[in-house]
């Protein structure tokens, strides 16, 4: 097998045992290969060294689980929590605030915000970005579990001053119907949408907060073609 430009050198010295600690800190190997932007097989390729690893997915799966690259790549020793003030229970090269460690976390994915029009999974078609990192606690006073949970980047300014373009939005998918009045994701067109959902007597209106655009109210009789992605609990953007 010839390597080129992009593979990680020396993947016999132990590298894919370190993938697959990477892949294991990330729940699973199946969420270490859409970090990496990789399938599955290859993924595992890579671990038992039938492959050589490509730089550029190496790099994105160590971002996603917050793990030295040099680590990865080199096997290159940590220095002791004596000697460096890091918790030893963290990932190599991250330091984590004493009396946590990388167990106190959960990993979002965040996926870009295309998506395929049809009857397929509202993600079926998108890439995994990076991961957002969210303690365990933080979720549980919110009722949130981390599995039912991803996040999307707000694309246009329909929902301007409340959510700007490029903002990013923590979706829980276990809520897709319309629990009082809220912020929802919607697919609509092929396309994933924040919008404000309001129950009115005749149906579900679909509220922007830019006053640009108007209310759309669809009626009861057809709820079934509003497909609910989940409800944002959760935003951050740049300032």
């Amino acid at each position: 097998m010839t390597d080129d430009a992009n593979s990680v050198p020396n993947p016999e010295n132990g590298i894919g045992t370190r993938i697959a600690e990477v892949a294991e800190r990330l729940g699973s190997r199946k969420k270490a290969a859409e970090a990496a932007g990789v399938s599955v097989s290859t993924l595992n390729r890579w671990i038992t060294g039938e492959s050589v690893p490509v730089f550029a997915g190496v790099a994105r799966l160590c971002l996603a689980a917050g793990v030295s690259l040099d680590w990865v790549a080199t096997g290159s020793a940590v220095t002791t929590r004596a000697s460096s003030g890091r918790n030893m229970d963290s990932p190599q090269g991250v330091q984590l605030p004493e009396g946590m460690s990388i167990g106190d976390f959960a990993f979002v994915p965040l996926y870009d915000a295309q998506c395929s029009a049809g009857d397929g999974a509202w993600n079926e078609n998108c890439r995994v970005l990076t991961h957002i990192s969210f303690t365990r606690y933080s979720l549980r006073k919110q009722g949130l579990t981390p599995d039912h949970l991803s996040a999307i980047r707000i694309d246009g300014d329909s929902m301007e001053p409340v959510l700007h373009s490029g903002d990013t939005v923590l979706i829980d998918h276990t809520r897709t119907t319309v629990e009082g009045e809220g912020i929802y994701i919607l697919r609509l067109d092929g396309h994933l949408y924040a919008k404000r959902l309001q129950r009115q007597f005749d149906g579900v209106a679909i509220i922007s907060a830019n006053k640009e655009y108007e209310k759309i109210v669809v009626p009861r009789d057809r709820m079934d073609e509003l497909e609910i992605v989940g409800r944002a609990v959760w935003s951050a953007g740049w300032l």
